[in-house]
């Protein structure tokens, strides 16, 4: 059995058909590969120019897009510093007396009531005391004793005119008349003090108010004993000043300042106090006086200021808001008192920075003293000049291009 070949014959036509698809492949990959170096050549050409870092200075040229996202304010000279501080209201201790009993005994009546108005020398309450007494009877005494020595002293000399008595008896009824007389001061002295009198001794102790008031406190009631010694006691809850005598009208503030905040205070610089009691009205007062150290527990320094209260609507004790204006002298060009916004100053490194336009399109990094903050502002103490524009938005973006730069470098 033979075996034969099959063979294929291509008709002319094919050929010619193959050779056609063959041709239109490779112009599509040509027009395909002339589009893609096109497309490159456009995004070469539609780039934007990028930022760059040139020793200490950040240039964006005009066209690039990080101009969008930064945002310049000038540096304005702070005419006026605000803080809003915390207060504690306490009685004005220029106008307040804290009233102890000098000496012991027990309380017969109480004469003054809480809230009641008092002279000075007005009885507060009477105490049977027998240390009063023991005072009366020395005056009484010490007054005796001075008259007998005055007669002694005016006989013994009418004696040594006439020559019937020495010169020595004399001098020695002169001695005791001096010595009678200083022990009628002292018990008189004495008897002044305690506010009484020798005209009778009646052992009745009168307790008075040494300044004009008003009762704002009283711990005193009848039958109760008390004793000279309270006020040494180290025990203020158990014993208590038996009366206190102030007056509402003028009240002190005491204030409890940052280190940052107390730079912008001084004495005499007005105050604005605002109660959560009376939220509708606003009191005047004025700083007196500020701490020279500070609390080593809580970092702050004691300020004292005193505030009007002409209609006694605030109280001792009460917990207030206090809004310190103090004004601040800057001269133009200055490198201190420098207002800014709080959102230009960024911390890195326990440092305090800020950019500013040193041209356009040109941004420079600075080390800043930072002040007091109130209100969405920042007093820059040292590091900026009044004038000088600063970055407000986009201080991230510009630190990022610097630490970028550092980490190619």
């Amino acid at each position: 059995m033979n075996s034969r070949k099959s063979e294929i014959h291509v008709q002319p036509s094919d050929r010619i058909s193959a050779a056609t698809t063959v041709l239109k492949a490779l112009s599509l990959v040509a027009i395909i590969g002339l589009f893609g170096c096109h497309k490159e050549e456009e995004k070469k050409a539609a780039a934007p120019p990028a930022p760059r870092v040139d020793g200490g200075k950040i240039i964006i040229p005009s066209g690039a897009p990080q101009n969008n996202y930064i945002s310049v304010q000038e540096a304005n000279a702070r005419k006026a510093t605000i803080s809003h501080l915390s207060g504690r209201l306490v009685w004005n201790d220029e106008t307040t007396v804290r009233i102890f009993s000098p000496v012991a005994g027990r309380v017969e009546s109480v004469v003054a009531h809480l809230g009641q108005t008092v002279s000075s020398g007005d009885t507060l309450a009477k105490m049977a005391s027998p240390d009063f007494g023991q005072a009366q009877a020395d005056l009484r005494k010490a007054s005796g004793d001075l008259q007998l020595a005055e007669r002694a002293l005016s006989r013994v000399r009418d004696l040594n005119n006439h020559g019937a008595a020495p010169t020595k008896d004399v001098e020695s009824a002169e001695a005791d008349h001096t010595r009678a007389l200083s022990e009628k001061d002292r018990c008189q002295a004495r008897m002044t003090l305690y506010g009484g009198t020798d005209k009778a001794i009646d052992q009745m102790y009168p307790l008075v108010s040494p300044l004009p008031g008003v009762v704002v406190e009283k711990n005193i009631n009848p039958g109760q004993e008390v004793r000279p010694d309270q006020m040494l006691a180290n025990a203020p809850q158990l014993f208590a000043p038996l009366f206190v005598v102030s007056d509402p009208g003028k009240l002190w503030v005491v204030l409890d300042v940052t280190e940052l905040d107390v730079a912008c205070l001084k004495p005499g610089a007005p105050l604005r106090i605002t109660s959560r009691a009376f939220p509708d009205k606003t009191f005047d007062g004025r700083i007196i006086g500020i701490g020279n150290s500070l609390d080593p527990t809580t970092r702050t320094v004691k300020v004292q200021a005193e505030v009007e209260n002409p209609d006694k609507l605030l109280r001792a004790e009460m917990y207030v808001t206090v809004d310190a204006v103090s004004a601040v002298e800057v001269a133009e060009n200055q490198d201190s008192g420098a207002d800014i916004s709080s959102k230009a100053v960024f911390l890195k490194d326990n440092q305090h920075y800020v950019f500013v336009e040193a041209a356009p399109g040109q941004y420079e990094r600075k080390v800043v003293q930072v002040g007091s903050e109130s209100d969405g502002k920042v007093l820059i103490i040292q590091g900026i000049h009044v004038g000088e524009k600063v970055v407000t938005e986009g201080c991230l973006l510009l630190q990022s291009l610097i630490e970028s730069s550092d980490t190619k470098s």
